[in-house]
């Protein structure tokens, strides 16, 4: 008699305090022999774009005027206070559905200094989570930065460092200062893996006239992907960011190669996780009636491996959930922001947040 398997996927994560757990189960019919059971291990790995999250003091070394009490945004602490709630709210949660626990590695964009990250994984819903926090400061004209979040009793950073990214203004020949390419590399359940975190140059003054500068940034990116491949050619890495291009551009498609299908992902190449969801139409940011994926995760042939018991690549997502829209309007569906037009809506973010769900066999 053929063999029924039944297939146990435990997602719950061993940290958890509560111990609670989340299964699914996919069984056949009863059979008079006892079906066997292959249990797996699963971490969400994340990427937010948490839309200026400064804090409320004056740095004289950024353009932060505008987010103190006395500027435009009149950025107050209950303000402050409110956002971190709102996105302590939603880092919490990404993955969880399927899951049953936060994410094991959250990358962020747009955070002024290591100090909001201090305050935002003690508030709310992410408190008590302990997440550490990576973070550098970087040249950025506008004081915003990436960093990594990562839960310390699941992911072990070993090293990181940050890549400058040096452009030159076209007229003039100065130097224009954006931010550095974070990468940080640590061990996951046994396994190394590594992370790059991007936030690429922004399409002001066009997507065409500004597409040498995402360009260049792909280019760093590929540098630093090949470089820890050249090390270890199975490496485990996840490139993740606001990269202001769609997977369909060329700083994406041409210098990075990605790839939409997994069956298409060969040795130089790197699977896009959000390429199918672009497809479909389906977005994370909108301008002028149109949805953008700017905010995209790509990774490396070693996490589309075939061998059960090394993490590998699951599934892919959008958080989108109803709670951070807009109701109504114009603009409804999109997300919901902090301001717009210059009043405060006491939103979340003019971005969604992506994931990816790793998974492996246990015993």
């Amino acid at each position: 008699m053929r063999k029924n398997i039944a297939v146990l996927l435990i997602l719950a994560l061993l940290s958890f305090n509560c111990g609670s757990t989340k299964t699914t189960e996919k069984t056949k019919q009863p059979t008079e022999k006892k079906e066997s059971v292959k249990k797996y291990l699963a971490r969400t790995i994340a990427f937010y774009n948490l839309e200026n999250l400064f804090d409320t003091i004056d740095d004289p070394n950024t353009f932060d005027e505008d987010f103190t009490p006395e500027g435009r945004n009149h950025w107050t602490s209950d303000k402050y206070e409110i956002k971190l709630q709102n996105l302590a709210k939603v880092l919490a949660d990404i993955g969880k559905k399927e899951t049953n626990a936060p994410p094991a590695v959250i990358g962020v964009a747009e955070v002024e200094n290591k100090k909001v990250l201090e305050d935002l994984v003690t508030t709310g819903d992410l408190k008590g989570l302990n997440y550490g926090i990576i973070h550098f400061d970087s040249p950025d004209r506008r004081g915003i930065d990436v960093a990594l979040l990562y839960r310390k009793n699941v992911f072990n950073p070993v090293n990181f460092t940050t890549y400058p990214l040096y452009l030159r203004d076209a007229d003039t020949g100065n130097r224009i200062y954006t931010r550095d390419q974070l990468v940080v590399t640590g061990i996951m359940d046994g396994e190394l893996i590594s992370v790059i975190v991007d936030h690429w140059p922004s399409r002001r003054g066009g997507e065409q006239r500004s597409m040498p500068n995402r360009i260049k940034a792909a280019k760093l990116t590929k540098h630093i992907k090949d470089s820890i491949l050249r090390e270890d050619p199975k490496a485990k890495i996840v490139i993740m960011g606001d990269l202001n291009d769609d997977p369909s551009s060329p700083s994406v498609k041409n210098i990075l190669r990605s790839k939409g299908k997994k069956s298409d992902v060969t040795e130089g190449t790197v699977y896009n996780a959000m390429e199918h969801f672009f497809n479909r139409g389906i977005g994370t940011l909108a301008y002028r009636d149109s949805w953008n994926l700017f905010d995209q995760i790509m990774i490396s042939p070693g996490l589309l491996n075939d061998e059960d018991n090394k993490f590998h690549f699951w599934k892919s997502g959008i958080y989108s959930r109803e709670f951070m829209k807009n109701k109504k309007g114009r603009y409804k569906g999109y997300p919901k922001r902090t301001f717009a037009g210059g009043e405060f809506l006491g939103g979340y973010s003019d971005h969604f947040p992506t994931y990816i769900i790793i998974i492996k066999a246990i015993d």
